[in-house]
């Protein structure tokens, strides 16, 4: 089990318990989170799940390299250098205190 806080664009802020094992997008979902819409579900199919990963969590988290991550990226509202599909970030102890940051809106 991990914490992670969702940062919404002005500034509330969610801490939840999250599954190790869970995305990032799951744990967001399964605890009402506002701000990740994920429409595919988690299939990295449609950018409604961008986060921007907190500076201090960006070298534990990584860059995006999946194929498919990048190209939704590209399709995601403000995209940046500390973006990513929270989708495609696998909850681990080693990201316990992971902070996420929500753009504006997902679409």
């Amino acid at each position: 089990m991990a914490k992670v806080t969702y940062v919404e664009h002005n500034g509330t802020e969610h801490t939840v318990d999250v599954e190790a094992g869970q995305s990032v997008m799951q744990g967001a979902v399964s605890n009402g989170v506002p701000g990740i819409d994920a429409d595919c579900g988690g299939a990295a199919a449609c950018a409604t799940c961008h986060v921007f990963v907190d500076e201090a969590w960006t070298s534990r988290v990584g860059p995006a390299t999946d194929e498919h991550e990048l190209s939704m990226l590209e399709c995601a509202v403000d995209a940046g250098p500390a973006s990513r599909l929270s989708c495609q970030i696998a909850v681990s102890e080693p990201l316990d205190g992971l902070v996420v940051h929500l753009p504006e809106s997902q679409h």
